[in-house]
């Protein structure tokens, strides 16, 4: 079964969301930050069979640009500077489903790796 297409996009600034509009009627708002941690990319997702690389300190990004490529995806650009990947309406759609789990367990690994969504706050390693 193919995914549905989006039948509306928005980015509301304000709160730094993106809301997504399915053909099959589901709905979701997915935030900059899920967004920018969760990135298709390669600079995040690792290249090949390498664990994902852990993106920290994204609590206040926000998203300044967004642009269809073809019928099938979005180019997001991110305030830090983060603008490779390109998120696939299946991407969208599946990280949308399982937005809970996977925000959880990018809360648990930051946890287990000692960092933090915020970039106000440092973290001092003892070696």
């Amino acid at each position: 079964m193919a995914t549905p297409a989006p039948t509306t996009i928005n980015y509301h600034k304000q709160s730094r969301e993106l809301a997504l509009t399915f053909a099959d009627g589901l709905s979701f708002r997915l935030s900059a930050e899920f967004l920018r941690v969760h990135s298709p990319s390669a600079e995040v997702r690792g290249h090949g069979l390498q664990m994902p690389i852990l993106q920290y300190g994204k609590k206040h990004v926000g998203i300044y640009n967004i642009e269809g490529a073809g019928n099938y995806a979005l180019k997001i650009s991110f305030d830090d500077g983060h603008d490779t990947g390109l998120y696939t309406w299946e991407y969208l759609y599946n990280i949308g489903k399982n937005r809970d789990e996977l925000w959880q367990m990018y809360l648990d690994r930051l946890e287990k790796e000692g960092q933090t969504r915020d970039t106000s706050v440092i973290q001092i390693h003892q070696v």
